[in-house]
C-alpha cells in the first residue's frame, strides 16, 4: 500500500470524504508493509522508524500547523445547531477561543518533523480528526446502549462503565469526574472528542444549556474544569487523552491489518488487549 491508501481507509473509517486540515501526508511513500504509529511521533521516533527498518511513521496529533487549522473548531458551531443553539450564536461565541488559540499557533515550529523525515526520506503522515471521529463514535456507542432507558444513571456509573472499556481499563490515569458530583445525575450524555481540541468554558455552557447533562471529554484545561464547576448546570467526565486517542488509532490500525499493513504501536497508544 502507500501513504495515501492508507489515509483513505482511515478517511473512509471516519465517514470524511476528504482530507481535514489537521491530518497530512507531510512525506509520501509507496510499498508500505511495516508501520510505527503513535499519539505523538516527532524527530526521534523518525529516527527509531528509519533505525528499525519501518516503511513509514504515522502521528495522530498533528506535526504541522496548516494555517487554517483552528477552522475545525467549527464543528462545535455544528454540534451545537443540532442541540437546537443558531448558528451565528455558537460562531459568535467561539471566535474569542481561537483567537486565544492563534497566538500559540503562530509561533509554532510548523514544519520541524517533516523536515527531518524529508532528510531521513521516510514515509511520515498524521491521522487527527478522523481517528477523533471514531474515537468519540464508539465510546458514545457504548454508552448509549449501557444507559439507555436508564434515566437515574449518576457520573460514577458512567466512570466506572468507560473502565470496562479495553482502553481506559488498561490506561494509568483513569477516567475522573472535573466537574459535577460521583451522586450527580447524569442526564443527557453526550460525548465530545472531535473538533481539535477543547472549545472553551463558554461553549461548553451552550452544550449544557442546550440540554445536555453530562458531557465526556479527552481533556480539559483546569480554569475550564473550574468554569463549568461554577456555571453548576452540567457535569465534564474528562475520560482521557492518549486512551480516547487509541481507540480510533486502533479501529485504523485493524483496517489496515486486512490490507497486509503490520503497525507497532508506541508514544501513547494504548492497546486493546
Amino acid at each position: 500500500m502507500n501513504t495515501q491508501e492508507l489515509m483513505d481507509i482511515a478517511l473512509q473509517a471516519a465517514g470524511l470524504d476528504k482530507m481535514p486540515v489537521d491530518s497530512d501526508i507531510m512525506v509520501p511513500g509507496e510499498n508500505i508493509k511495516k508501520v510505527l504509529m503513535g499519539v505523538d511521533m516527532d524527530t526521534a521516533e523518525i529516527m527509531l522508524g528509519k533505525q528499525l527498518g519501518y516503511d513509514c511513521v504515522i502521528s495522530h496529533h498533528p506535526r504541522n500547523t496548516n494555517k487554517d487549522m483552528l477552522d475545525l473548531l467549527h464543528t462545535h458551531i455544528f454540534n451545537l445547531e443540532k442541540l437546537g443553539v443558531p448558528r451565528n450564536k455558537g460562531q459568535k461565541l467561539l471566535a474569542a477561543r481561537k483567537k486565544e488559540l492563534s497566538f500559540n499557533q503562530h509561533v509554532s515550529n510548523s514544519r520541524r518533523s517533516e523536515s527531518a523525515a524529508k532528510l531521513l526520506n521516510m514515509p511520515y503522515m498524521c491521522i487527527h480528526t478522523p481517528a477523533d471521529i471514531i474515537s468519540q463514535g464508539m465510546v458514545q456507542a457504548f454508552l448509549d446502549e449501557r444507559f439507555a432507558g436508564k434515566p437515574d444513571t449518576t457520573v460514577q456509573e458512567i466512570v466506572d462503565a468507560l473502565d470496562e472499556m479495553p482502553e481506559y481499563k488498561n490506561a494509568h490515569r483513569k477516567p475522573v469526574i472535573r466537574a459535577g458530583g460521583k451522586e450527580s445525575y447524569a442526564g443527557k450524555i453526550y460525548v465530545l472528542m472531535a473538533g481539535l481540541t477543547g472549545p472553551g468554558a463558554a461553549i461548553l455552557k451552550e452544550y449544557f444549556e442546550a440540554g445536555v447533562g453530562t458531557l465526556v471529554l479527552m481533556h480539559i484545561p483546569e480554569k475550564d474544569a473550574k468554569e463549568v464547576e461554577e456555571q453548576g448546570i452540567g457535569n465534564v467526565i474528562v475520560a482521557g487523552h492518549m486512551s480516547s486517542d487509541s481507540f480510533g488509532m486502533n479501529k485504523i490500525a485493524k483496517l489496515w491489518a486486512e490490507k497486509g499493513v503490520e503497525t507497532t504501536m508506541m508514544s501513547g497508544v494504548i492497546e486493546d488487549k
